[in-house]
């Protein structure tokens, strides 16, 4: 049959009334009880087996099912989970089976925000199965439960679909309201129409006193939507802290708020439920753009933070506290699938496309836009942190998870937070961007395929966070960085103990802590003994030692590595007595030959003398790892 061809529903005079529907139509009945989608399905189906059509249901929600097995019908069960892109590709792969010329019915779209917990994730779906729907000149069923989704959600849809219904009822009437029949128009066609199921009338309403009862059915089903310009999402969160602020025990929203927001991983939830209290949630929603989870390394963060804080409460005095942001993991789907490149992501999942597919999709991931909606939250950030820089990290799904480090598989990208606002903004924007396509590096997907992980869904959140520091001079940098160990991988020193823990300290910002940079080298410490060091000679401890800086040029806009020559001149006194240590030899030759200048070289020394804080980063590793193998057992 050939495309946008009309065909029967099964109710001839809506058939008459709405031009019929065509071939290709996705068809949106918004209701307030599935009773009601049934009395248009059922006809629709009927009629479709009469006409000897491809009848395929979907079934994957918890509600009763809208098909009674027949013979003619195919059902296809689709589990349905929290995985938006397992779902979504099942689906997807279904229909391509099916090929073109296919009716379709669905199971309640409502279901998806139950199980995905926003309307964000539903309406996406519905934005890349719709048009696949259309391109194979199928014809589709779908219900949606009349207020409970916003109206962002809901405009996503409709501006997607072919046809979308608003159906009304009381005791005596069924009421149906075409919101949206493209391609098409009559005279009457956007009126509200009667419909009477016994006899088939499908009617528009031109009577004064018909249009009257109507409007009041219509009026008292607007006043129980609730909430409607708010995401289901953000409704759940308000109700959870009205309830707690009034006193009531909400153990069990703050489960939830664990489940769809921190982690997937048992064992994490396990931890997170422990330990993190109602207000802790409600921060991190505070804090967070979009929906979704925050991601594994963010989640890892603020669980460190909240053992510390219960456990070693003096320790938690002293920490500095965190202003991070959190860009939700269903920013990302969304903007691959705003971007009009989800075709492109489902190619690259497979095995055939998962290489050589990659490179294609980065460039699109780099090259696309963000909405206005998301624009304007991302302004949030930047105006929050004034003109500090800023790093923006990945935090993926499967990040930082229990036996998947991911350890510099993914980019991180600095921000120095300079110029015009719209200047300030494109940084951002491209930081994400960034960090999005660096989900298809070689590295990560190779890392990701000999984990078996490369058929799991690889979300990207984000995590924003303020670098620490302070300005010297163009330069802005933190004192020094590092990364700890609670148990140290090697043993550099022959009498240390492995399982007191070991620090990797530099100077300015800590990224060469973590990848090491040719001819520049971390101060090891080993937590048991934090001064000592496998050098005996301090010309050895200088040729061994951290050889440039990394910083954030404010003037250039970006990071920088600088030799300790450039940034020493412009670091005040007490820093050099904290950081830098003098090569007494050196100087000493340089003496006899009637030089009398000054060699230093960084060493970190005034913090790694500090026993007080030596003492703290031990009994803080040991704290969290304590905690880390309770979660295992």
């Amino acid at each position: 049959m050939a495309a946008f061809d009309r065909i029967l529903s099964g109710i001839p005079e809506m058939d008459n009334a709405l031009d019929n529907i065509r071939l290709g139509d996705n068809v949106v009945w918004r209701v307030s009880d599935l009773s009601e989608f049934r009395l248009f399905m059922e006809p629709y189906l009927r009629q479709a087996i009469a006409d000897g059509r491809n009848i395929i249901y979907f079934r994957f929600a918890s509600h009763e099912p809208l098909v009674e097995n027949c013979p003619e019908v195919k059902t296809i069960e689709v589990p349905l989970s929290h995985r938006f892109e397992t779902f979504t590709v099942d689906i997807h792969n279904e229909i391509e089976k099916a090929g073109r010329d296919a009716f379709y019915i669905f199971d309640c779209l409502s279901e998806l925000q139950a199980m995905w917990a926003t309307d964000l994730m539903m309406g996406n779906f519905f934005r890349v199965t719709c048009p696949f729907l259309f391109i194979l000149d199928t014809v589709a069923f779908f219900p949606i439960i009349r207020g409970k989704h916003s109206v962002h959600a809901i405009n996503k849809i409709l501006n997607t679909t072919q046809l979308f219904f608003d159906v009304y009822s009381d005791k005596k009437n069924v009421y149906v309201r075409p919101e949206k029949v493209w391609n098409r128009n009559s005279d009457t066609m956007f009126l509200p129409h009667t419909y009477e199921p016994e006899t088939g009338h499908f009617r528009p309403i031109l009577d004064g006193v018909k249009s009257s009862r109507f409007y009041q059915v219509l009026g008292d089903a607007q006043r129980s939507a609730d909430e409607q310009f708010m995401d289901s999402w953000d409704r759940n969160f308000k109700k959870a802290k009205i309830l707690y602020d009034s006193g009531f025990d909400i153990s069990e929203q703050c489960s939830n708020m664990c489940n769809i927001m921190m982690t997937r991983d048992s064992k994490m939830r396990e931890m997170v439920k422990k330990h993190f209290r109602p207000e802790d949630y409600f921060s991190v929603r505070d804090h967070m753009i979009g929906t979704g989870m925050i991601g594994g390394k963010a989640c890892g963060m603020l669980l460190a933070r909240a053992i510390i804080r219960n456990t070693e409460p003096d320790i938690d005095e002293v920490l500095e506290p965190h202003d991070s942001f959190y860009v939700g993991s269903d920013v990302y789907y969304t903007y691959i699938v705003d971007n009009n490149f989800w075709d492109l992501r489902i190619k690259q999942r497979t095995e055939e496309g998962y290489f050589s597919l990659a490179d294609e999709f980065a460039l699109h991931l780099m090259n696309g836009q963000f909405s206005d909606e998301m624009r304007e939250q991302l302004n949030r950030i930047i105006e929050y942190y004034g003109q500090d820089p800023y790093i923006v990290r990945s935090s993926s799904i499967l990040e930082d998870g229990f036996g998947n480090a991911f350890a510099g598989k993914y980019e991180s990208v600095f921000c120095a937070n300079r110029g015009t606002p719209e200047e300030r903004l494109e940084e951002f924007e491209k930081a994400i961007k960034t960090v999005y396509a660096s989900t298809m590096s070689l590295s990560a997907l190779d890392y990701r395929k000999r984990r078996g992980l490369d058929k799991r869904d690889e979300q990207m959140s984000l995590l924003v966070q303020r670098v620490s520091g302070s300005y010297y001079g163009a330069y802005y940098m933190p004192c020094a960085a590092g990364v700890g160990y609670s148990y140290s991988p090697y043993s550099f020193l022959k009498s240390s103990d492995q399982s007191a823990g070991m620090l990797r300290l530099v100077m300015g910002l800590g990224t060469s802590a973590v990848d090491r940079t040719e001819g520049s080298y971390p101060r090891l410490v080993s937590l048991d003994m934090p001064e000592k060091t496998v050098y005996s000679t301090y010309a050895d401890r200088h040729r061994f030692s951290q050889g440039k800086v990394e910083v954030i040029n404010t003037s250039g806009h970006d990071m920088e590595r600088l030799p300790l020559r450039d940034i020493e001149p412009v670091i005040p006194g007490y820093l050099h007595n904290i950081l830098l240590e003098h090569d007494y030899d050196a100087e000493s030759r340089l003496r006899e030959m009637g030089r009398n200048v000054s060699s230093t070289f960084i060493s970190c020394k005034g913090l790694v003398s500090n026993k007080t804080l030596m003492s703290q980063m031990q009994r803080m590793l040991r704290c969290i790892q304590n905690e880390y193998e309770y979660g295992n057992g």
